[in-house]
């Protein structure tokens, strides 16, 4: 079963500064998930709920088809419509061909199972665990434009990483926006954790307050919140930048994890965010929100060929457990199983 998250490797000492005498991080075992938090038939069942609009104009084109040109051409409209990009649709069809033509594939059902294979081979670079222990505090930064769920995706993730047995500071950097404050201080009172928050103030000021707030407390992960932009909104890229620089100077090496939450139902514009925001930020990971219901979910694919970055997380409803460690085999299950 994937993880959540790893811990720091036994060969990597941890610094007197850095110890955390109350965990156990010198353990290379990844940690599981606690059994409350993660029903794994039910999560499977409900990621292949979410991805059915997607899976369904994928799979129903293998039913009782021939081997031909039609069935590429049609192959590959379903997945220019699921959002996957003309890079990787094409990446994926000429594989597919050289499969077919190399194993001498005849029935539908086979040809299925290598483009199945071929999706999995392109995005299992993409899957990687959250790494916890190496930094004390760990500090992460989330960004994202407005809508993308980050406000509520920061209360889920803070929540798991109290599961695993993680202290959690918040930062209210969207200081203009009283609803995304409101939203992370209900999050925090209802799960017992700190929001370092101020009125229409400086949100690289909050940012700074938190970092040293934490290393005075010994918490051990900051999560920083900060106000949805667009990419276009050049002086809002710019206040983004500051923030990272900022808290920098509260912490050498901080933040250790520069996060981009996305809406699973942009397509195509996730792409172009996730381009955007690496420009200005180098981001370590992503998140991605919303995939219940889309018919999208090929976006994946496209972040995976033209631009990759790790992806932490997927989303795919409302509910705690309904964030959950992206796992290449899962997904690709979902889609074609």
């Amino acid at each position: 079963m994937f993880s959540f998250f790893k811990k720091k490797p036994k060969d990597e000492p941890t610094s007197p500064a850095e110890a955390t005498p109350a965990l156990n991080l010198t353990t290379a075992e990844p940690l599981a998930a606690p059994a409350a938090a993660l029903d794994k038939p039910s999560w499977l069942s409900r990621l292949k709920a979410g991805l059915s609009k997607t899976s369904s104009s994928l799979t129903t084109l293998f039913v009782g088809a021939k081997i031909d040109d039609d069935l590429y051409d049609e192959l590959e409209t379903a997945l220019l419509i699921s959002d996957a990009g003309v890079e990787a649709t094409q990446f994926l069809l000429n594989g597919l061909k050289k499969k077919v033509k190399e194993e001498k594939l005849t029935e539908a059902e086979q040809v299925k199972t290598a483009l199945k294979m071929l999706l999995l081979e392109l995005l299992r670079p993409l899957q990687k665990p959250l790494e916890l222990g190496r930094h004390q505090p760990l500090v992460m930064m989330i960004s994202g434009v407005n809508g993308a769920g980050k406000t509520t995706t920061i209360g889920k993730l803070a929540k798991h990483l109290q599961n695993h047995q993680q202290s959690v500071l918040l930062a209210a950097g969207d200081t203009f926006r009283a609803a995304a404050r409101e939203q992370l201080t209900i999050w925090g009172e209802r799960n017992n954790i700190t929001v370092i928050s101020q009125e229409s103030g400086d949100p690289a000021a909050v940012a700074f307050d938190a970092v040293a707030s934490a290393k005075a407390r010994g918490t051990n992960v900051v999560m920083v919140d900060t106000a949805g932009r667009l990419p276009t909104q050049l002086h809002l890229m710019e206040e983004l930048k500051k923030i990272k620089r900022v808290i920098g100077k509260g912490m050498d090496g901080a933040p250790q994890e520069i996060l981009l939450v996305i809406d699973g139902n942009t397509g195509q514009n996730a792409l172009a965010q996730v381009k955007a925001f690496d420009a200005a930020l180098n981001l370590t990971g992503l998140i991605i929100t919303k995939l219940d219901g889309t018919a999208k979910g090929g976006v994946l694919a496209a972040i995976a060929k033209s631009h990759p970055i790790p992806v932490y997380f997927i989303g795919i409803g409302e509910q705690i457990e309904d964030l959950q460690a992206f796992n290449a085999q899962e997904f690709v299950d979902a889609l074609f199983d």
